[in-house]
């Protein structure tokens, strides 16, 4: 370590504005060696408090010493970034989640072959493997990243259910809606809508709500997540009535200016699909989510439970659960939205049309 460093490192707790240590840290990394900069990474985590909250200046500075390792092209970065995120006063499965985003967003795919031949911890390459299969990027072209991926030993991870191509769910989240508006067509006569009985359990719960999860728990977030039987096919035309019959907390007044306007639009499953990716993926107003991986996990399982597939199931039967589905996205000005930016309302009818199920999601900053 040299002694400028040293010192910046000593004193950086005292320090309010890091922004001229982060013009030393780009200064050094102008030089072109990249482990020069990962030195500063690694000198800063070594004056991290052992197991205790780290003064903000430290972890900061760490942030943009990381970005700028793995950014750097080539297989010298990919190697310096893995080897900032082993130290041990850092490593963790939220740095190995970001780290793995990083690297496959800065990095071209033969540079990340090190990922998978040196020195990685067995989740920053699970996160790395379907950050790329998001960015449609053939493992084939990473040999030895699919070769690990393929391997017996790695099955068991929780990605590992998780297919090596992306589904064109995953693809077409851009589509149209699947038809036009169902409150428009219900003002021609009244829906018959059919008795509902509740079933939502807190494991029901729990699992429709993953995607969201995170507003929840890192953020400011709301979310409500119910699942009802119906006595009767539940037909299209009658889904707005049948969503303010059920009582959902998302949906109701707030006792001034009488019943919330409600829209309801049938979509593909794709946006159903987008949507909560979108939610797990990039978080709420004050977190950052779980990044593109786990993301892409919980999105699937999120999608998986509105639909109705069994907890566990292989990834095929889930698809199929999915697309045997009608979707429709629900918007509504009740107050329970924060009507912010963070805001989304989804139900998913099962193909018998005798199962409703309703994920509604909002958060503020």
């Amino acid at each position: 370590m040299t002694e400028w460093t040293a010192k910046i490192v000593a004193r950086l707790h005292e320090m309010q504005d890091i922004h001229a240590v982060w013009a030393f840290a780009e200064h050094v990394h102008a030089y072109g060696d990249v482990a020069l900069t990962a030195d500063f990474g690694i000198a800063l985590t070594e004056a991290f408090r052992p197991g205790g909250r780290q003064p903000w200046p430290y972890r900061c500075v760490f942030d943009h010493v990381l970005r700028l390792v793995a950014a750097t092209p080539g297989r010298a970065g990919v190697v310096q970034a893995l080897r900032l995120v082993r130290a041990p006063e850092v490593a963790g499965r939220a740095l190995d989640r970001s780290t793995a985003a990083l690297l496959a967003f800065q990095q071209p795919p033969e540079h990340l072959a090190a990922a998978f031949t040196g020195h990685a911890s067995e989740e920053l390459r699970a996160c790395l493997v379907h950050e790329l299969v998001l960015r449609d990027v053939q493992l084939s072209r990473i040999p030895a990243a699919e070769a690990w991926a393929t391997s017996r030993h790695w099955r068991y991870h929780p990605l590992g259910r998780l297919p090596l191509t992306r589904s064109d769910l995953e693809t077409d989240g851009d589509r149209p809606p699947a038809g036009g508006d169902a409150r428009t067509r219900a003002r021609t006569r009244t829906p018959q809508v059919p008795h509902a009985s509740e079933t939502t359990t807190e494991a029901v719960a729990r699992s429709i709500g993953t995607a969201a999860r995170n507003w929840t728990e890192g953020s400011n977030g709301r979310v409500e997540a119910r699942e009802f039987l119906l006595d009767q096919p539940l037909a299209e035309d009658a889904i707005p009535g049948a969503l303010r019959s059920l009582g959902l907390h998302c949906l109701a007044g707030d006792g001034r200016k009488g019943r919330p306007a409600l829209s309801v639009t049938p979509v593909h499953p794709a946006y159903a699909w987008r949507a909560l990716f979108g939610a797990a993926c990039s978080g709420g107003a004050y977190n950052s989510g779980v990044q593109g991986a786990y993301g892409r996990l919980e999105a699937w399982q999120s999608l998986g439970a509105l639909a109705g597939a069994e907890e566990g199931a292989e990834f095929a039967d889930l698809e199929g659960c999915v697309r045997a589905c009608a979707w429709y996205g629900f918007e509504s000005d009740a107050p329970w939205f924060e009507q912010v930016a963070w805001d989304f309302g989804l139900a998913a009818v099962t193909d018998d049309r005798h199962r409703l199920a309703v994920l509604a999601a909002t958060d503020t900053d």
